[in-house]
């Protein structure tokens, strides 16, 4: 296929469909961020094409509670949302899901991978549980966490789902434990959503891996921009010391984490860095989590989901068993009398344990706090890194802040060289880029846009929406079937023709046999069983007689059924006679071929009888038995018909059979009609009506079919 438009880009999107100036409306895929369209939080993406509609995410934003905490789910249709993929278990990327499932008009599945399943709902119910507004404003309640799990169904990575005709497939995308980003397909337009991923190998995760597609259409994050992360090995340092000069001069260490993600990270950092320090053994640090427990038991299941150095340790010992690490399940368990650590949830500090924490430490010089991940505008995390000198606490009064603030990210995202890295290794000829603040997002476009244009043998359309604002894109999928089975058994010949079953399974195309039908879809081949009665009042020898003329003595056999006389022609066609009625029944299987022969015999017994003067008895007896009958009279139109009497009958005939077999055309002198049936052709001449046809049940058909016109037209036509 060739590209006609700009919108149609790369050279292997071209390959395979073209974008056209000239739109049809169900060409249409459109993109809406309902969340983090131009911000960071409340994830939430509606896609959809050829009348489906998938919704990405369903979180909420942290920096805001209640209902304006959701995504825009006002301005859609969510009657018409067929599923809901969920790529990881922080609430700004599920958070709203409970919501969604149990208070709106939502009916579909929710998709997501086994981890986050199991995180998923420890995590909402803490956050319940520890959300600081009235239970009127609640978005949600245990009860309906619950009611949530039942809509979920799990998958693994790498394992195609198939729903309604749309197939995804999930990728490992590091970040967190059991994070996905999704390839979805749907008519043959690939779009990767990425949701939060990260490019690098930390101490429990493996990176994100590059998934094996050449996407029409990228939805990533871009959360930091075009901001680098320092290495690993520096940040770890500059933790790891900042941690002990704090502790070192007697302070509280408060390090602000969600429950799950990299708490787990930290952990495993401080407890080597511990073990390598004697000094420190004295100085207790806590793991402050009603979900630890939990937690813990879910990462040691997943164990496989994690890189191959927790793998190989895990054979020798357990790495999430901590010597220097202790839970701490609230702070009416917590001894505060001296030097400590404590990782607290949740990571920005809104409410819960950290925040109670930080308003009990800040006015001391003493003590500080370690922002280590990315914060969302709107939440104390993101205040106190720009170090005020007094913050309002949830009492509402001010408070002085003396306390130390650091900020040394291990947010799990790609930063820029990352980003625009995997981008390229993938080439999509469209980027939607989400979940980014409108800034941070804008340099990273320009920058990224700078990049494509140095290699002017790739092309590249950036998009960047705000929430609620589509993205508009048109792909025309060509249609291919591919034959399965049988039909595939013999290899493919140019002029060859491809005979069997044509399947639509979702936008899905193939060729089967008919007897195949069973093994390849749900659908079994029926057969629809004709009969027909037709009125008969003369002797039944005379059916016979022309039956036995027409197609010869081998091809019609006498039966007799239920004490009736009858016959049975090419092992196809059943007729019954009935003379107390009287009457025929015509029985037979339908298809095309048997189709015609039920004609030709329905012609017959129609001739016989509407025209009894067209069959005239002589004294004589057939071979078989049957009275000798004179032939009827030559099917022809005759000169003293008259030129308008035959033109009359020509444009009734030509009328008839079209009708009959659906095609039927003279050619531009007239001096014939040809019948076109199922690549079959009959020419009948005019004005001597003789048919011919390679195929001699179709020239019967056709002669029995112009000789019941004649008949009709001439009724008393004598020989």
């Amino acid at each position: 296929a060739s590209s006609a438009n700009k919108m149609a880009a790369d050279a292997h999107a071209g390959d395979k469909r073209k974008v056209e100036e000239e739109h049809h409306p169900d060409d249409l895929l459109t993109i809406t961020p309902l969340g983090s369209g131009q911000e960071v939080g409340r994830s939430c993406h509606l896609l959809t094409y050829k009348g489906k509609s998938i919704l990405l995410d369903c979180g909420i934003h942290p920096g805001k509670s209640g209902a304006r905490s959701l995504p825009y789910t006002d301005i859609i249709n969510i009657e018409e949302v067929d599923f809901v993929l969920i790529s990881h278990f922080h609430l700004d990327h599920c958070g709203a899901l409970p919501w969604f499932v149990t208070k709106t008009t939502f009916k579909g599945k929710v998709y997501m991978t086994h981890a986050t399943k199991a995180i998923y709902r420890w995590l909402l119910a803490d956050y319940v549980k520890v959300s600081n507004i009235s239970a009127d404003k609640m978005l949600y309640d245990d009860k309906d966490i619950e009611t949530s799990m039942s809509r979920i169904e799990a998958i693994d990575f790498h394992q195609e789902v198939e729903v309604g005709g749309v197939r995804f497939t999930a990728y490992t995308a590091g970040h967190v434990l059991g994070a996905a980003m999704f390839v979805i397909e749907i008519a043959g337009v690939k779009v990767l959503y990425t949701g939060d991923y990260s490019r690098e190998e930390d101490r429990h995760l493996p990176s994100a891996e590059v998934p094996p597609v050449v996407p029409d259409v990228i939805i990533a994050e871009a959360t930091y921009g075009i901001h680098v992360h320092e290495p690993r090995e520096t940040r770890e340092a500059r933790f790891t010391g900042t941690v002990h000069e704090i502790v070192n001069r007697g302070g509280r260490c408060l390090i602000p984490v969600f429950a799950l993600g990299r708490a787990q990270e930290l952990l495993l950092i401080l407890d080597e860095y511990w073990q390598a320090h004697p000094e420190l053994h004295d100085i207790p640090i806590y793991y402050a989590s009603a979900l630890a427990k939990r937690c813990m038991a879910v990462f040691q299941t997943y164990v496989n989901m994690m890189n191959a150095r927790i793998r190989e340790q895990m054979k020798v010992s357990n790495p999430f068993q901590f010597k220097h690490i202790s839970n701490l399940r609230g702070i009416n368990h917590f001894e505060d009398t001296s030097a400590s650590v404590v990782m607290a949830s949740p990571g920005m500090m809104q409410s819960g344990l950290s925040r109670e924490l930080f308003e009990q430490w800040a006015p001391d010089p003493k003590n500080g706090v370690i922002i280590a991940g990315y914060c969302v505008e709107g939440t104390l995390a993101k205040e106190v890194m720009n170090q005020p000198e007094k913050v309002v606490a949830m009492t509402g009064q001010r408070i002085p802040r003396r306390l130390t603030v650091s900020y040394i990210s291990f947010s799990a995202h790609v930063d820029y060289v990352q980003n625009s890295t995997f981008i390229k290794a993938l080439n999509p000829p469209h980027l939607v880029l989400v979940h980014g603040e409108a800034n941070e997002m804008a340099r990273f476009k320009r920058s990224l846009a700078l990049e494509y244009e140095e290699a002017a043998e790739h092309d590249i359309q950036i998009y960047t929406p705000k929430n609620t604002e589509s993205v508009k894109l048109y792909f025309r999928g060509e249609k291919m079937a591919k034959v399965i089975g049988n039909v595939a058994a013999s290899g493919p010949e140019d002029g060859a023709t491809v005979s069997g079953l044509l399947i639509k399974r979702g936008f899905s195309y193939h060729i089967v046999d008919p007897e195949e039908l069973p093994d390849y879809t749900d659908l079994a081949a029926r057969a629809v069983s004709q009969r027909q009665v037709i009125r008969y009042r003369h002797p039944w020898s005379l059916v016979e007689h022309f039956l036995v003329q027409m197609h010869g003595a081998t091809a019609v056999v006498p039966i007799r059924e239920k004490d009736r006389p009858g016959l049975k022609i090419a092992g196809k066609v059943k007729l019954l006679y009935n003379s107390e009625e009287p009457s025929v029944l015509l029985d037979w299987e339908a298809s095309p071929e048997n189709d015609m022969w039920a004609d030709s015999v329905m012609s017959v017994v129609l001739q016989i009888e509407s025209s009894p003067a067209s069959v005239q008895l002589s004294a004589g007896k057939c071979q078989h038995g049957a009275p000798s009958i004179k032939e009827e009279p030559e099917t022809k139109l005759e000169a003293r018909d008259g030129d308008d009497e035959r033109a009359v009958f020509v444009s009734k005939l030509e009328t008839f059979l079209r009708q009959r077999y659906g095609s039927c055309e003279a050619n531009s002198e007239r001096t014939n009609l040809t019948v076109t049936i199922n690549k079959m052709h009959a020419t009948i001449q005019l004005p001597s009506l003789e048919v011919s046809s390679e195929n001699s049940k179709l020239r019967q058909s056709v002669s029995s079919a112009i000789q019941r016109l004649h008949l009709t037209h001439h009724p008393f036509a004598k020989a």
